[in-house]
């Protein structure tokens, strides 16, 4: 068997333990924030930096805005419908602007009055979220799954509405791996307990490895990004025999070549 089955039949081992276990998090709240006795470390985002890598609040595309607000409405209407609140999102493979439409969903997640959203980079091969963000931090995810940090440590908040972000700038051979380790499931319950009202979103690797797999039963969902002109047939249809026992929210289409440049209403 390929390194791709093994990890899917492990996936498919894991869950109803995962389930049994109350690995995945409970439904979302809305509304007034849970007290937490946690305490987030605090960090400035440089505007500059978001405008020049497209990142909410900074982008002015009105296309690009809707796109992005009807993507938020859309989740928060398929989560809503089945009390779920933490998704995952990959890629077939590298370069289909995952990340970026990872952080922007989040951003626009956040914006709503409803809403709060729990960043966290699980892309453990190609850490790229705090990059996007111009994020400058002393301790990451990896630090805390090497255990020189504690959570306390890695939860960022950003001076964003409602946001907080886990960003990491360590790489892991092993990063399958890592993923199924007792410290990232510790984070999950940790996220779960002190932080109930936030919806969980998951940076992570394209499916070109087993990460996902590995990671997709400790989620309620998967949201698959793709890219036009970019994202092969066969690539698609690889993806989708991967993800059919996950449960698929979405399929975001990126870089699309049509646009809705009409006036907005206000």
């Amino acid at each position: 068997m390929s390194v791709i089955e093994n990890a899917l039949s492990r996936s498919r081992q894991q869950r109803p333990a995962a389930e049994d276990a109350g690995a995945r998090p409970a439904p979302a709240q809305t509304g007034a924030a849970a007290p937490s006795a946690l305490q987030f470390q605090k960090i400035a985002l440089d505007a500059a930096v978001l405008e020049r890598n497209c990142v909410l609040p900074q982008v002015t595309d009105r296309s690009a805005l809707r796109s992005y607000k009807i993507l938020r409405t859309r989740l928060l209407q398929r989560l809503a419908a089945r009390k779920w609140r933490s998704v995952a999102v990959t890629s077939t493979r590298a370069g289909e602007g995952k990340t970026l439409t990872t952080i922007n969903l989040a951003l626009a997640l956040s914006q709503d009055p409803n809403t709060r959203v729990c960043l966290v980079d699980f892309d453990l091969q190609r850490p790229a979220v705090a990059n996007q963000l111009g994020m400058q931090f002393e301790h990451g995810l990896g630090e805390y799954l090497l255990g020189q940090a504690e959570a306390e440590q890695v939860i960022y908040d950003c001076g964003l509405p409602s946001l907080l972000v886990i960003p990491n700038r360590r790489i892991f051979v092993h990063s399958s791996e890592m993923l199924a380790s007792a410290r990232v499931q510790q984070l999950l319950r940790l996220i779960e307990e002190q932080i109930p009202d936030h919806i969980l979103v998951c940076d992570m690797p394209p499916l070109s490895a087993d990460d996902v797999l590995t990671f997709a039963p400790r989620v309620d969902g998967v949201l698959l990004v793709v890219a036009e002109g970019r994202t092969e047939r066969a690539s698609l249809a690889k993806a989708k025999e991967l993800l059919a026992d996950m449960n698929v929210v979405g399929v975001v289409l990126n870089r699309s070549a049509e646009r809705d440049d009409g006036l907005s209403y206000y």
